[in-house]
């Protein structure tokens, strides 16, 4: 499984190539042609072992023979760490291509978008940070209760793998641990479960319109990109909202989309932590119902069994 860290660092390297396509698109070096300037500025992806630079070469191979670049841009990069991050790069470059907004802008603004995404991951992620530790602490009881039996003088193993009542406690214990492991597992897993992208679909409009299309025309671009590149979802009903203020008021969609994209970012912010908080408590309970009684049969009751048998009594 790709780590968090690892995750955001692919998504950085996306917004990073967005950003130095604007940058060269701006300067008016054709769309055709301005993959292969950033084969050789790939070097961030490349000391993490991940070969950006032979993925851009197949981009650039596919803009220069006239194909098309988004298909390209999936196929390059779907096996890369933070794909999602790539299709959504191939999505903002279709709807500005079939939008015909400046591809230079649209690229940069984008890249922002991406930038705040992962600061968003990486709040979420520091937040998780202390209840996550302390579950990794409380997991370990189990097996600190037989190594403090151990140090202690103890036959605690010779308990536990020497006699039917000790490796009854070592099944028992060993189950109930296994399932506080998974039920750990399942909690955090939720806890991380949010828009893998929050805003997106906000901002791919606000790009669309920026090339002077419809609403409606907007709208039906970003679904048609969103389906090309396998990423889910279509605008959202805050987007609608959006764009049914700007009717009514006059007023250019653009901003109202860009700060509806930004409010996104925020709210997942602040659920992500909020998240983090019940994780705290959430946790308590296999620590309760799982990991000390773990403790118990592994560590305590092979201690009271073998002082038991040093002084002679059966057990």
């Amino acid at each position: 499984m790709v780590s968090r860290r690892r995750l955001g660092d692919a998504v950085e390297d996306a917004a990073g190539v967005a950003e130095r396509l604007a940058v060269l698109l701006g300067a008016g070096v054709a769309p055709a042609s301005v993959w292969g300037y950033l084969i050789d500025d790939s070097a961030v992806g490349s000391a993490r072992g991940d070969p950006l630079g032979d993925r851009l070469r197949l981009i650039d191979a596919a803009a220069r023979t006239g194909r098309d670049v988004a298909p390209a841009i999936v196929g390059a990069l779907s096996d890369a760490h933070g794909e999602d991050a790539w299709r959504a790069v191939a999505a903002a470059w279709i709807v500005s291509s079939e939008s015909g907004a400046p591809m230079g802008p649209a690229l940069r603004a984008f890249s922002t978008a991406l930038r705040a995404i992962v600061h968003s991951r990486r709040e979420v992620d520091v937040a998780l940070a202390g209840p996550l530790l302390s579950s990794r602490i409380v997991l370990a009881l189990p097996l600190v209760a037989i190594g403090l039996g151990a140090a202690l003088g103890f036959d605690v193993l010779g308990v536990l793998f020497g006699s039917i009542t000790g490796f009854v406690c070592l099944v028992v214990g060993a189950t109930l641990a296994g399932v506080a492991v998974w039920w750990v597992a399942r909690l955090t897993a939720a806890a991380r479960r949010a828009d893998p992208s929050p805003g997106l679909n906000a901002d791919l409009v606000a790009i669309a319109m920026g090339g002077g299309v419809s609403a409606e025309r907007a709208v039906a671009l970003v679904e048609e990109a969103l389906a090309l590149v396998d990423l889910p979802g279509g605008a959202s009903t805050a987007v609608d909202g959006i764009l049914a203020v700007s009717r009514r008021a006059g007023v250019p969609a653009g901003e109202l989309l860009r700060s509806e994209a930004e409010s996104e970012r925020r709210r997942a912010r602040t659920e992500g932590a909020r998240r983090a908080a019940r994780l705290g408590s959430l946790l308590m309970l296999p620590l309760g119902v799982c990991v000390l009684p773990a403790f118990i049969v592994l560590g305590i009751v092979p201690m009271v069994l073998s002082l038991l048998s040093s002084t002679g009594l059966a057990w």
